[in-house]
């Protein structure tokens, strides 16, 4: 996902990040992927009813896949 921001010296793009910028970038996407995968555990031990009521699908909570709290 490239975005551009506008600073006082122009229009930078956001294709030319550095390596720190890069990492942290890595770093945040994988702990929401880890935060989405113990949202969908919490989720999954909920009944199919409750699920329906708050717009999710069993099947594609599973598809996302899932973990559970170590502790």
């Amino acid at each position: 996902m490239a975005t551009a921001t506008v600073t006082s010296t122009g229009l930078h793009g956001g294709a030319r990040h550095g390596l720190f910028r890069r990492a942290l970038d890595r770093m945040v996407s994988a702990r929401e992927r880890q935060a989405r995968r113990y949202v969908n555990g919490y989720l999954l031990s909920l009944d199919d009813a409750t699920l329906n009521a708050y717009g999710y699908d069993r099947s594609e909570l599973e598809h996302e896949g899932s973990m559970t709290f170590p502790y």
